[in-house]
């Protein structure tokens, strides 16, 4: 086995694991801690398993046995772009299923009715500049800043909890040091 086929195994394995290593910061999870995600997060982190499995995996699967019954497999470019990308589906599917064996589903619209920032809270806030901005306070597979999305551990999120609506809360971001009012806190299901 080449020595370079060896580094990218390697490098395979340690992407792999859960200690958060090679992994984007927002997708980080605290030590000890539980991946809480919406009912609607985990659909759709389901939905994309069940993709990979029964879609893109077999169909990848045929080509390269296609690719591999044509002789040299050296420099046929077929054979291993696809043996790479079955590897990326394999690791993408083994870090899903490890996000979905730490889950944890918590439904927004069970906590109608509190008035305090908690997982799933819908929360309207005002900044210096008289700005208001919503943002929905999801699992961190489920951050998506452009849609108003924070993951539960970001420095927002973590300020904003158990604030209640006219409170102010005090966060670092990664603009600096920010002040902001808590206009107003819902909880209501997340459907898409």
């Amino acid at each position: 086995m080449s020595k370079a086929l060896t580094m990218e195994s390697a490098a395979d394995d340690e992407d792999d694991e859960d200690h958060g290593r090679g992994l984007d910061p927002s997708f980080r999870l605290p030590a000890g801690t539980r991946n809480y995600i919406t009912p609607a997060g985990h659909a759709r982190i389901r939905a994309e398993v069940e993709q990979l499995l029964r879609v893109e995996r077999p169909q990848l699967v045929s080509v390269v046995q296609w690719a591999a019954s044509n002789g040299d497999r050296s420099e046929n470019a077929d054979y291993i772009y696809g043996k790479r990308r079955l590897r990326e589906i394999d690791r993408r599917i083994r870090f899903l299923t490890k996000r979905l064996d730490l889950a944890e589903i918590v439904d927004p619209a069970g906590r109608a009715g509190t008035e305090q920032v908690f997982f799933g809270a819908t929360v309207t806030i005002c900044d210096e500049q008289g700005n208001e901005q919503t943002y929905r306070i999801v699992g961190v597979d489920e951050t998506d800043f452009a849609r108003g999305r924070v993951s539960w551990v970001s420095p927002l999120a973590r300020a904003l909890l158990k604030a209640r609506a006219g409170d102010t809360v005090r966060f670092q971001s990664p603009a600096g040091s920010r002040t902001v009012d808590v206009v107003e806190v819902a909880y209501r299901a997340i459907d898409d």
